[in-house]
């Protein structure tokens, strides 16, 4: 199994901080006093949940804090709030069963993530201070969360409810996916990747949308370390030693004439493997460079990143499609660890859509070109076959396809135990769950034609159903970033169909079909609709139906959603959004441009 890893980044994980506030009245009926246990029982089983169900991306279970003190007035507002900077506490949730002083005791700092949890009982009236709260909220331009349960409760009852749970938890996981991007970095290896719009950094919408900074290397910098030695040889020699014994060479589809020699494709190797070292280097820093080297020890604090590659380093050097696969996977040659996030062609916005997907999941994720769409129709002229299951439900499919990038995990072959295939958490992952992906997974040279300098591709193919959430943010002039995502998932086709669609396109390359679910209506018609409504070239996917996550992490960050297919009952968005319309799209799209990004 995975063990738990230490925090690669420079900086604390947010903690979780729960306020207790209570009715303040005391005197001889002694209101105060007789609500301070269940106010407190509150808070214990908020942070239970909390801590049993959420875990950052090492793997270590979230950090929550509960306030030393019940709030009831502001002088003990101030005393939690202090409390809570000392601790780090970016995510606050208030919980009463009663009633309280609302603007007295809420909190008031513009910085944190405010959810509020009003208990829904008959005795306190617990829910009249979680609507003059939110409406306090709404007032001074702060946000938050209102959870209240469907159901009347018992005073005395210390269970949470099932949809309390649920508000509670998506609550909590995108509120730790939000802050811990705060104070990290993107880090650009690179620049612009063939004119591809998401490969044009804007330093803006990463500074004011998500608290993070843009890091920026010249390729040049990975000749130099690789020219200098600068990387940790030890550490070189074993994940080569690792690469030649589980990454089989496969197809060299390259005219016989054009092929690279033995001797260069042994360098090829060498170089693949060095660039996946240097490029971790990079990102999170290495204590074990050697000596004269400590400034290039520090690293970037990259919590994402992308490689420009193509095409000044590709027509010259071998390409990163080993690096991205791998790194982008959740094991390498020192086992199951932690995925990264690195970005085929620097497109930053598919690899903050990815980082979305992994802080939600704690899961690595795929990077693919959103490439072409079969309709039932093609794929009968084309194979003889009639779509079955999933794809004819959703009218056809999507042909999710790129060099490299795509983490190994997407082959389908890990099985929980059901059987049922499945992307784990690293610390999930046993050393058969490796095997599994590695022996998926064949490494074919490079398109010469594409990539001059050689190099080589992963190459499996998704054989296995699984639940996907495809995803993609977009900057559009004059609103600023979009999210889009469709839930769906991806397709077992038999072999030879799958074959036959497959060496249509690029069959060096891992290959995923993918049906998302359709609703029947607007860009969800159809699996064409949702192709021909995709804003790029890219997509993020994610295991797991998380589109309900990403609606409120996106809310969080003041990101409106253009297109999604989740189901209106499942949404989770601030109360101040109701003030905003109706519509719920209608209602994103206002307050989003009402509040305005939260660095800004």
């Amino acid at each position: 199994m995975g063990n738990m890893a230490e925090n690669r980044y420079r900086g604390e994980y947010p903690v979780i901080g729960i306020r207790p506030t209570i009715d303040a009245r005391r005197g001889a009926l002694k209101v105060r006093e007789s609500m301070e246990e269940q106010t407190r029982s509150m808070a214990e089983a908020a942070a239970k949940l909390f801590r049993e169900n959420l875990r950052y991306s090492n793997g270590e279970p979230v950090r929550v804090v509960i306030s030393d003190c019940t709030i009831g007035r502001v002088g003990e507002t101030a005393e939690c709030a202090a409390q809570f900077r000392r601790e780090g506490g970016d995510i606050t949730l208030t919980v009463t069963p009663c009633w309280c002083y609302g603007a007295e005791t809420m909190d008031m700092d513009p910085m944190t993530i405010k959810g509020v949890w009003g208990f829904n009982g008959t005795e306190r009236p617990g829910a009249v201070y979680l609507a003059s709260v939110l409406a306090a909220h709404a007032q001074k331009g702060l946000p938050a969360f209102g959870i209240y349960g469907r159901d009347v409760q018992d005073a005395d009852d210390r269970e949470i409810p099932e949809d309390v749970k649920e508000k509670l938890l998506r609550f909590g996981r995108a509120a730790v996916a939000a802050a811990s991007m705060r104070g990290k970095s993107y880090l650009q290896i690179g620049s612009i990747c063939m004119g591809i719009a998401g490969s044009i950094v804007d330093p803006s919408f990463f500074e004011e949308y998500l608290g993070m900074r843009v890091e920026s290397v010249d390729e040049v910098e990975l000749v130099r370390r690789m020219t200098e030695n600068i990387y940790d040889e030890e550490e070189f020699q074993k994940a080569l030693a690792w690469t030649k014994a589980h990454c089989p060479e496969g197809l060299d589809k390259n005219p016989e004439e054009l092929r690279r020699t033995p001797e260069q494709k042994e360098q090829d190797w060498e170089w693949s493997v060095k660039l996946m070292c240097i490029v971790k280097d990079l990102c999170c820093g290495n204590p074990k460079l050697p000596k004269g080297f400590e400034e290039e020890g520090v690293g970037h604090n990259a919590i994402a990143a992308g490689f420009q590659g193509q095409r000044q380093w590709t027509d010259f050097y071998p390409n990163g499609d080993f690096a991205e696969a791998l790194l982008n996977s959740s094991f390498d040659w020192n086992g199951p660890r932690e995925s990264y996030i690195l970005a085929t062609e620097n497109d930053t916005l598919n690899g903050v859509s990815m980082l979305f997907g992994k802080l939600l999941t704690n899961r690595p994720q795929i990077f693919a070109d959103v490439r072409t769409y079969w309709s039932p129709e093609a794929v009968k002229r084309a194979t003889g076959y009639t779509l079955e299951g999933r794809a004819a439900e959703s009218k056809g499919f999507l042909h999710l396809i790129n060099s490299g990038a795509a983490c190994l995990d997407a082959c389908g072959e890990v099985k929980d135990e059901n059987g049922n295939a499945v992307m784990k958490p690293f610390w999930e992952m046993t050393e058969q769950d490796v095997e599994a992906c590695l022996r998926a997974t064949e490494w074919c040279e490079a398109d010469l034609g594409y990539f001059r300098g050689g190099g080589y591709s992963s190459r499996f193919c998704t054989r296995s159903e699984m639940p996907v959430t495809m995803l993609r943010l977009n900057l559009v002039k004059g609103i600023g970033p979009v999210l889009q995502l469709a839930e769906g998932w991806t397709v077992a086709l038999p072999e030879e169909v799958s074959d036959k669609l497959w060496k249509r396109t690029d069959y060096t390359w891992p290959c995923t079909w993918f049906a998302p679910r359709l609703t029947g209506q607007g860009a969800f018609a159809t699996a064409y609709d949702v192709m021909n409504h995709w804003g790029a070239n890219h997509g993020a996917i994610s295991y797991g139906h998380i589109g309900a996550d990403l609606i409120t992490l996106c809310s969080m960050l003041r990101i409106p959603v253009c297109m999604h297919n989740v189901p209106e009952e499942r949404i989770f968005r601030p109360a101040s959004w109701n003030a905003f319309g109706m519509d719920p799209e209608a209602q994103d799209y206002r307050a989003c441009g009402a509040y305005g990004p939260l660095y800004r």
